[in-house]
């Protein structure tokens, strides 16, 4: 990611925990929105963000995604998401759909089986633990967002066949090209195959209400000419 990108990213400096508390506790920082019954986990290190203006629709994140985590290419294999709604007009033609890495995760809170959790060897990113996941769609239910952000697949090699699947910053994916791996601390294998670069990776904690706080302008001025619109407004 060029040098541009990072300081745009770095000029919106997010506001952390939206409406959340957070406190510390045993040296490390949880968040809580004060629910009775949430589960009270360190927020991620990493985050996804998008810019669904700048993207072309090629579809070569979610390529990448299944290649990387599944060892193939098929679209309904990816953990991330691009609509297309041919009805509409640019740029409310394409959106972007990603998994959040919630602060106060519904999903992780729903699965019975404890399945899925904040990874604390790899910046507490939430993922699924395929040894515990039964399948049984309890996380989609939960997950408050349209498109779901996560999914349950067939998996023969599940004793359930079926497993629930999402974004895990690529920390768990066994096919994943460079040898340091993905995480919070490695590379992404969207952000890496995007050739416009309309998905960027930051440690910053997004605003939590709604979608907004990961929806940001990744464009330079060159994408100015293009008509992509002002890159101070993002609009």
């Amino acid at each position: 990611m060029g040098g541009g990108m990072n300081s745009e990213l770095t000029r919106r400096k997010f506001l952390k925990c939206a409406g959340l508390v957070v406190f510390s506790l045993g040296g490390g920082c949880y968040v809580t929105t004060g629910t009775q019954g949430e589960t009270q986990i360190p927020p991620a290190e990493g985050y996804l963000v998008v810019d669904a203006h700048k993207c072309q629709g090629c579809l070569s994140c979610m390529l990448a995604c299944s290649l990387v985590h599944e060892g193939r290419e098929n679209l309904s294999l990816s953990r991330i998401q691009v609509c297309q709604n041919p009805f509409d007009s640019f740029p409310h033609d394409l959106g972007i759909f990603q998994c959040r890495q919630c602060t106060a995760p519904a999903c992780v809170d729903a699965c019975p089986e404890g399945a899925l959790t904040a990874d604390p060897g790899n910046g507490a990113v939430r993922r699924v633990d395929r040894s515990k996941c039964t399948g049984c769609g309890a996380c989609v239910d939960a997950c408050p967002f349209q498109p779901k952000r996560i999914i349950v697949q067939p998996n023969g090699a599940s004793v359930h066949g079926a497993v629930g699947q999402k974004c895990d910053l690529c920390a768990h994916a066994p096919f994943h090209w460079d040898d340091a791996g993905g995480g919070p601390g490695g590379k992404q294998a969207c952000v890496a195959v995007c050739p416009v670069g309309a998905i960027a990776f930051t440690r910053d904690i997004p605003v939590q209400a709604g979608d907004a706080g990961y929806l940001v302008n990744l464009r330079d001025d060159a994408w100015l000419s293009l008509g992509y619109g002002d890159i101070k407004t993002g609009e």
